[in-house]
């Protein structure tokens, strides 16, 4: 097991899962505190890496793409402040932090985790029900339904048709967008046979953000929603996959396993692996050629 502490959280690695907790300083995320304690098994995971500063280091988690309804419903527009995936090191365990990169980059090599995207969630979004309120609205939901409710500061426009309740059926897709320099964020749900172009001032199925501190915490709201709406990447279910010409794809295969070889005795030589670990791993790839 590997395990690193810090202010900013705690980082355990058991071979199998790797448990991200939030620290309880005062300047972790809310969103971070909101969302929790995750697990990220090992099959979501692309990678891991660590980045030394002067004072502080940085481990930075990347998960297979479409492993994550919040990083999906976010577009990877969380900040630094905010992403869970991210952990500040001080520098008297920078030791610590590559021996967990180590640990974790062993394991998805022994375990010939691909790095290729998902087609179905591996992680599974904020509980519910729960509640934001941020920009010109409050954004509910119970895992059924997404409740809107508009505040003083919401465009008279779209205030007057009152709040709003939106079926977890009707919605299409659901997006959040932090405010940048002049343009204003927004959490926007977009629904089924009713596209609009509105500006999220207008759009009575988008709250406005205007770059305030809870404007973070809407993204579990597009998270929770986006959890519980078809993946992206699942196709229609009478689509056929395309065939690639068997040669080419013997070829191609032969061809990356011969890389991995490669790979595994860099990793040998460069005291990453053990030797019983490469006779292990060069063994199952082998089987494969």
């Amino acid at each position: 097991m590997a395990e690193i502490i810090q202010k900013d959280g705690t980082w355990v690695f058991d071979g199998d899962a790797l448990r991200l907790t939030p620290g309880r300083d005062r300047n972790v995320s809310p969103l971070r505190r909101e969302l929790g304690e995750l697990l990220i098994p090992l099959g979501a995971l692309a990678g891991l890496s660590f980045e030394q500063g002067k004072r502080t280091g940085r481990l930075r988690l990347r998960l297979r793409d479409g492993a994550d309804p919040l990083l999906q419903a976010t577009g990877g527009r969380l900040t630094e402040p905010h992403d869970p995936y991210q952990l500040l090191v001080e520098s008297d365990r920078y030791g610590v932090a590559e021996y967990l990169v180590d640990e974790v980059r062993r394991a998805l090599l022994l375990d010939e985790v691909p790095t290729d995207p998902v087609d179905a969630y591996l992680l599974p979004g904020p509980s519910v029900p729960l509640s934001v309120s941020a920009g010109d609205g409050t954004a509910s939901f119970d895992g059924e339904r997404v409740r809107l409710e508009w505040n003083w500061k919401t465009e008279e426009s779209k205030a007057s048709a009152g709040a709003r309740s939106l079926d977890i059926a009707e919605i299409e897709a659901v997006e959040w967008q932090p405010s940048v320099g002049l343009e204003n964020g927004c959490l926007r749900f977009r629904l089924r046979h009713a596209p609009t172009k509105a500006p999220a001032k207008y759009d009575p199925n988008a709250v406005e953000l205007w770059g305030f501190k809870k404007d973070p915490l809407m993204a579990l709201v597009a998270a929770a929603v986006q959890a519980r709406l078809p993946h992206p990447a699942a196709g229609p279910r009478d689509a056929v996959p395309a065939q690639r010409e068997p040669d080419a794809a013997a070829g191609d295969d032969h061809d990356a396993l011969l890389r991995r070889l490669r790979e595994l005795g860099e990793l040998r030589r460069d005291g990453v692996l053990t030797d019983e670990e490469f006779a292990l791993a060069k063994q199952a790839v082998l089987k494969r050629l």
